[in-house]
């Protein structure tokens, strides 16, 4: 079968496309003249030139495939919606919809900050409400990524036929960045001095890959589904990453107060040079949010998607980095990983 994949040189893109290779599947990958694709040499993909802004050059990639996976995205911590948020996560979806005319199935990557927060004593479900707002959990890339998500949803609804995906917090190889392995990253080089009590869903990127397969060949149309794996709080998953990293686990638990002062510089350091901030003041409050947790149940039952244990995604990761030497062979504290 033939696939498209934008977003290929992204951690899901990338082990996205190396699945579908392994299943027997032609895979077509849009880029920008920019985009670095050294991490993926050595793997059948057709490289085509072609923006998120170009719906004519998209739709000619796009052209007799079966199965198209909208991976690309501007990932962002800033608080405000941006026009650059804006131009590649919403404009980008639209001129993706646009494009499908010659292709079969769209499958949108969306993400679990466009499905809410808990509201009770159980995790959020597909049917959740988005919430983000109220928790002091919004910014630029949860509000733009939920309003692209919306987009598709209209179109499923008049009739086009797409599938969304809400795939969680990532970890795994080919991260060229990093993106969601720079927890790993700082947790073994010892930038993660204090853990907070906050909670996330964590997932090996390639189940998620499987599950997005999954929705392509099972789903009915329309459809949107929670990809995640083990809801854990920092704290463990840091000692995770640690004990297989063989490294210390950050022990202090920071300070709301100390953490609410950072993210206040980050914010005033973010308005002033209008540059990527560490932190701010919304990262600190998804650090201490025990509300963000998820369940896949539903990609499970319908789907078969089932997700294994985060341990072997968090070694995979930790050797693919040491490889490219993005991570030292010895961990900074004298203890061989």
């Amino acid at each position: 079968m033939r696939t498209v994949i934008t977003g290929v040189s992204g951690l899901l893109g990338g082990n996205l496309a190396i699945e579908l290779l392994r299943q027997g599947h032609a895979v077509r990958a849009t880029r920008r003249a920019s985009t670095r694709i050294e991490h993926l040499q050595g793997h059948d993909i057709d490289w085509v030139d072609a923006e998120l802004g170009d719906a004519e050059a998209l739709a000619r990639a796009f052209d007799g495939a079966d199965a198209v996976f909208h991976c690309a995205a501007q990932v962002s911590v800033k608080r405000t919606v941006t026009p650059g948020l804006v131009a590649a996560n919403v404009d980008g979806t639209r001129h993706v919809l646009a494009a499908m005319r010659g292709a079969g199935r769209l499958i949108h990557c969306s993400s679990v900050v466009a499905v809410g927060a808990m509201e009770g004593d159980e995790p959020c479900t597909e049917a959740a409400r988005w919430n983000l707002a109220e928790h002091g959990l919004d910014d630029g890339y949860s509000v733009t990524k939920r309003d692209a998500e919306a987009l598709v949803r209209a179109a499923a609804q008049a009739g086009q036929d797409a599938v969304i995906v809400n795939p969680c917090f990532m970890f795994g190889p080919y991260d060229a960045r990093p993106s969601s392995g720079k927890l790993i990253v700082d947790v073994v080089r010892g930038k993660a001095p204090g853990w907070t009590p906050g909670f996330n869903n964590f997932v090996d990127v390639r189940d998620v890959a499987r599950g997005m397969i999954l929705a392509w060949e099972r789903s009915a149309a329309g459809e949107r589904y929670i990809l995640g794996g083990e809801n854990m709080c920092y704290r463990d998953i840091m000692a995770r990453i640690a004990a297989i990293a063989g490294v210390r686990a950050p022990t202090w638990r920071v300070p709301r107060w100390i953490a609410g002062l950072l993210g206040r510089v980050g914010d005033v350091k973010e308005a002033l040079t209008g540059r990527e901030p560490l932190i701010n003041s919304v990262t600190i409050r998804y650090g201490f949010c025990p509300l963000f947790q998820f369940s896949s149940e539903k990609a499970r039952a319908r789907l078969g998607y089932a997700p294994g244990p985060i341990d072997p995604a968090i070694a995979d990761a930790l050797a693919w980095f040491r490889a490219r030497g993005m991570l030292p062979a010895v961990a900074g504290r004298g203890r061989a990983l």
